[in-house]
């Protein structure tokens, strides 16, 4: 069977390839029309999946009418839905008559992460804004049957409350909220914790609902009540996501956790879920982007095998490990472009920007690089072998899935938060061999299996995609290396 799954006419447009229980092809739109957040589809991208061949099935990406149903309801505007143009206006006539197949928003969800995972049973949690109606769900999920055994439904929603506080601090909802989480490790949440309690009270899971106060004090009055509130939007975020997951786990029983939506994104949250369940798997894109392959998913109804979240453009080439190497010694920062693009929100490792860890200048020099504000982060790629010497994991973390404390925060500075953590992604041989040679000699070279990698992009623009990128990142950024496999 070959599918094709699409997300189109809403945030983080993407395509995804299913062919013979394989992913061909998984990529965003956003990297082909250079339009951050590409609400649609275009020409060059759909071409891609084309070239896979003509699918026997089209599944896309949510219940349009009740989507629709849900917006005039509730007074929102009805946006311009288009399961049949591009069919019309881009595919062309080789694809008209296929069967189309639409899947709803949780359960795409639910789709991408339980059948990727490496689970025959397991408890599915969804967690974001809103779907059709949906906000967050609970399915229960064993050799390949998902059945959604709870749903909390909008207007209370955890992602439209972190959302709502991504706004009230001047941030862009939607956009910004992995931007108020880097804020809340600089704040004191005791100052309005109570005041968010009362706005997302959760008594009992079953009954969770929004309250129409929010704060004592409508005005901030510095910036210091920006990162204040940030730190206690946070705080109760989690509280919120230890009595989600532990009703889940009650629930069925399980003690394995598949975890999506865009809440899963929050990675200073998600170490709470050991707490709770023994083993977790979050698809590396498990926010709306990711959906075009959980439609496509749902539709193939099994398991398939998930080789790695390299599944975009390519660009072919052996990775430079040597030349990287070079050029984090004389300049101690490297773009590097290789391979495959990542399928996700975040590069790891074939469109990266390398630097050096080990002194907090190499962190504020890329943070100018990317014109990113000066608070804001950086994620450490480290050696599997070696990252439980130097972070306090509950498990692996391939996908950058974890910010857990740094053992040795003097010592790599530069890729440590205020807050003495790390979003951490660790690196194997077979996971990514090039990325693994590259931090093994740079080990050999200076004693620390560390390096910072963060997206080869600037602020509010999509990761470099193609060759065309990377002629523009040469001629606007000429001082900053870039390494191009050959």
């Amino acid at each position: 069977m070959h599918i094709l799954g699409i997300n189109d006419s809403s945030h983080d447009a993407s395509v995804s390839v299913i062919k013979n229980g394989k992913i061909l092809f998984a990529a965003h739109a956003e990297r082909y029309s250079k339009i951050k957040n590409d609400f649609s589809l275009n020409k060059q991208i759909l071409d891609e999946a084309l070239e896979f061949g003509v699918p026997d099935k089209i599944a896309y990406f949510e219940k349009r009418n009740k989507k629709r149903l849900r917006m005039f309801l509730h007074g929102g505007k009805n946006g311009k839905y288009a399961a049949n143009l591009y069919k019309n206006k881009i595919f062309g006539k080789e694809l008209q008559g296929i069967k189309e197949i639409q899947v709803s928003h949780h359960r795409s969800h639910a789709s991408a992460g339980f059948l990727t995972s490496p689970f025959n049973e397991a408890v599915t949690v969804v967690i974001d804004a809103i779907g059709e109606f949906e906000t967050a769900s609970i399915w229960s999920c064993q050799n390949g049957k998902i059945k959604k055994i709870w749903s909390l439904r909008y207007p209370t929603s955890f992602g439209l409350f972190y959302s709502f506080i991504t706004d009230y601090v001047g941030l862009e909802p939607g956009r910004d909220e992995y931007i108020l989480m880097a804020m809340a490790a600089y704040g004191d949440k005791t100052k309005y914790e109570g005041n968010l309690d009362a706005f997302f009270p959760a008594h009992n899971v079953q009954t969770m609902s929004f309250h129409k106060k929010l704060l004592s004090e409508r005005s901030i009055r510095d910036e210091n009540d920006i990162f204040d509130i940030a730190a206690a939007a946070q705080a109760v975020f989690e509280k919120r996501l230890g009595e989600i997951m532990n009703f889940a786990q009650r629930l069925t029983k399980s003690k394995n956790l598949v975890y999506m939506g865009g809440c899963a994104l929050n990675c200073a949250a998600n170490p709470i879920l050991y707490n709770i369940f023994e083993k977790v798997w979050i698809m590396p894109n498990p926010g709306d982007s990711g959906s075009s392959l959980g439609a496509a998913l749902s539709v193939y109804a099994k398991h398939v095998e998930w080789r790695g979240p390299y599944l975009g453009k390519n660009i072919g080439g052996h990775y430079p490990v040597e030349k990287v190497i070079k050029e984090l010694i004389n300049t101690g920062v490297v773009g590097v472009m290789n391979g495959r693009a990542e399928f996700g929100p975040r590069a790891l490792g074939n469109r990266s920007l390398l630097a050096d860890p080990r002194s907090v200048a190499s962190r504020d020099n890329v943070n100018l690089i990317k014109m990113r504000e000066k608070f804001r982060p950086f994620a450490p790629v480290v050696l599997e072998e070696d990252a439980n010497e130097w972070f306090d994991l509950p498990a692996m973390s391939p996908y950058m899935q974890l910010a857990v404390r740094a053992k040795k925060p003097n010592l790599i500075p530069g890729a440590v938060h205020v807050d003495g953590t790390s979003r951490v992604q660790t690196v194997s041989k077979d996971q990514h061999p090039g990325l693994h040679a590259v931090l093994t000699k740079w080990k050999n070279l200076t004693g620390i299996p560390v390096l910072i990698n963060t997206s080869l992009n600037i602020k509010n623009q999509p990761l470099l995609n193609d060759m065309e990128d990377a002629e523009c990142w040469k001629t606007n950024n000429p001082n900053i290396p870039l390494i191009i496999g050959s």
